[in-house]
Formats: C-alpha cells, sequence, structure tokens
C-alpha cells in the first residue's frame, strides 16, 4: 500500500461494523484524490452463482442519481424515434446507427433496443459483448416502453448482477454527494437486493456490507440489520 493509504487508514477501525450513515462519512473523508471519486457498494451475498436458481440480477433507479448523466443510444424504428428522442435519448436510429456500431463507433454508455432489433444487433456481440453494451432484457434495455427506460437511465437507474464469487458491486454516487445521499442510494440497492433473494438460498443472505470509493478504504457496514 503506498504512503497515502496507510496515511488514511491510520486512524480508522477497518473492523468495525457502521451504519451505512458512519460509512458514508467515512467514505467522503478518505475521498482525497484529485478527481471525483465514485462510491461503490459492495455485498457479499449467500449464494451459489453456479446455480441457475441462485441468480441475483435486476435494476433499482437511485433516489439521488449517480452524479453522472449516462449517454443514452437507442435502436429503434418508426414512431419510437420520435418518443426515444423526446425522452431524452442522445442518439437515436435504426439500421444507420447499427451501421455505426459495427464500424466500432461505441460513444455512448448504455444501449436500449426493441426486441425487434435484437435480430440485427445480435450480430455485433464481437463489438458490444465485451464492452458490456449489448442490450438484454434481464437488465430492462431491451424494450417496449423505450420512453420509460431512457428517463429512468437518466434519473439514475443502475443494473445489479451477482458475480462469479457471489459478490455484488454497484455504484452508489461520487465523493462530493451528502454522506446522506450516499447512504440514501446504498440502502435502496440493499432494500432492492432483500426482495431478490432467491427462494434456494439459504441461510444469511447479506454476508458482508462494504462501502467504498474509488481510490479509498473499504468501510464495512453493519449487515445484521434489515433493510
Amino acid at each position: 500500500m503506498g504512503k497515502r493509504y496507510e496515511a488514511l487508514v491510520k486512524d480508522l477501525d477497518l473492523a468495525k461494523l457502521n451504519t451505512l450513515e458512519e460509512a458514508a462519512a467515512l467514505v467522503k473523508k478518505c475521498a482525497t484524490a484529485k478527481f471525483d471519486e465514485t462510491v461503490e457498494l459492495h455485498v457479499r451475498l449467500g449464494v451459489d452463482p453456479k446455480q441457475a436458481d441462485q441468480q441475483v440480477r435486476g435494476t433499482v433507479g437511485l433516489p439521488h442519481g449517480l452524479g453522472k448523466t449516462k449517454k443514452v443510444a437507442v435502436v429503434v424504428r418508426g414512431d419510437k424515434q420520435k418518443d426515444a428522442t423526446a425522452a431524452g435519448a442522445d442518439m437515436v436510429g435504426a439500421e444507420d446507427l447499427i451501421e455505426q456500431i459495427s464500424k466500432g463507433f461505441t460513444d455512448f454508455d448504455i444501449l436500449v433496443a426493441t426486441p425487434d432489433m435484437m435480430k440485427d444487433l445480435s450480430k455485433l456481440g464481437k463489438v458490444l459483448g465485451p464492452k458490456g453494451l449489448m442490450p438484454n432484457p434481464k437488465s430492462g434495455t431491451v424494450t417496449m416502453d423505450v420512453a420509460k427506460t431512457i428517463k429512468e437511465l437518466k434519473a439514475g437507474r443502475v443494473e445489479y448482477k451477482v458475480d462469479d464469487y457471489g459478490i455484488i458491486h454497484v455504484p452508489v454516487g461520487k465523493a462530493s454527494f451528502g454522506a446522506d445521499k450516499i447512504a440514501g442510494n446504498a440502502r435502496t440497492v440493499l432494500e432492492a437486493l432483500t426482495k431478490a433473494k432467491p427462494a434456494a438460498s439459504k441461510g444469511i443472505y447479506l454476508m458482508s456490507i462494504t462501502l467504498s470509493s474509488t481510490m479509498g478504504p473499504g468501510i464495512k457496514v453493519d449487515h445484521g440489520v434489515k433493510y
């Protein structure tokens, strides 16, 4: 660890279980980088990701947003192009946009598509797949209600998905946010995860909760309370 990190943790009790509000305040205190660090929530779940009936995946809208407006591209035909534009999409197209993407254009954060466009988009797996940009029904980015989806994404909707180690990683704001907003966003995610608990998951579900900034130490959160 570098001297900066050692100085940050010198007076911290990294084993202490904090409330969300306490953890958010400590994360802010430790976010001393020269940029506005992203604050992430890391949750270890009592699931076996290898089992199909213990997958945890979904989306949740953060009440205080993410501090950054995502650039949303939409692949859609007909009148829904007008709906997408009116809802705030940054770029809208059909075959023309697909052609751009096929040539390597990926200047967007999220790609939304209607189901009828997925046959053509699926051919771009080598371009979109590695960047995590392929629309997916499970993440809510393949939909007929493009206007609603765009508005939710712009407002701060995030996706959560358990990784191979049974851990969820979700951004919940910026270090410049107030501690109350960071804690509020984190609580919303934890409530969503609790509701998404698979029936096949037995025993302790929220096994550990940690809050951290991009360059800061992990601050433990009390996982023994109900969310």
